[in-house]
């Protein structure tokens, strides 16, 4: 009964810090720390004590194959643009680093790939609704790993 109450308290958890980052990712273009590590520690106990969403190995590997290649890519995009000008805002902070590296350890391998999929066409298609170049990626990361999570636990 306990270990029950357990696992619904860290999915609220969770779910909590997912909806605050998105909020403030869309609101002010920053994803605090005081979020993002809850909701990772969350998906660590959850992996740690029930084996779900994926194992222990796998959140691992999608962990650092999420944050080496969200580096990778940010790196590339803001050479190249600083390349250009030297005084643009990067493309890609370190707070949406870390987020794909916490949607790594709750989504996997296998996952990772359809939030961040999802993300870009879910982000590119507001971008081109609302004309913007800049757009707050969380929301979309998010939705997508949601959607990622439901599709790799109930119907895969």
């Amino acid at each position: 009964m306990f270990f029950n109450i357990f696992f619904i308290v860290l999915i609220v958890w969770a779910l909590i810090c997912a909806t605050l980052i998105s909020i403030t990712d869309f609101r002010r273009r920053i994803i605090p720390d005081a979020y993002l590590f809850p909701l990772m520690l969350a998906g660590i106990l959850l992996i740690a004590f029930y084996n779900w969403p994926t194992t222990a190995q796998d959140a691992a590997i999608g962990a650092t194959f999420g944050y080496l290649m969200s580096a990778f890519v940010g790196f590339v995009f803001d050479w190249h643009i600083r390349k250009k000008d030297a005084n643009a805002t990067p493309p890609i902070g370190m707070g949406d680093i870390k987020l794909i590296t916490v949607g790594g350890i709750w989504l996997g391998t296998g996952g990772i790939g359809m939030a961040l999929v999802v993300a870009c066409i879910t982000g590119a298609i507001w971008a081109r609704i609302k004309h913007q170049h800049f757009i707050p990626f969380a929301p979309f990361f998010i939705f997508g790993g949601i959607l990622a999570l439901i599709a790799n636990a109930f119907l895969l």
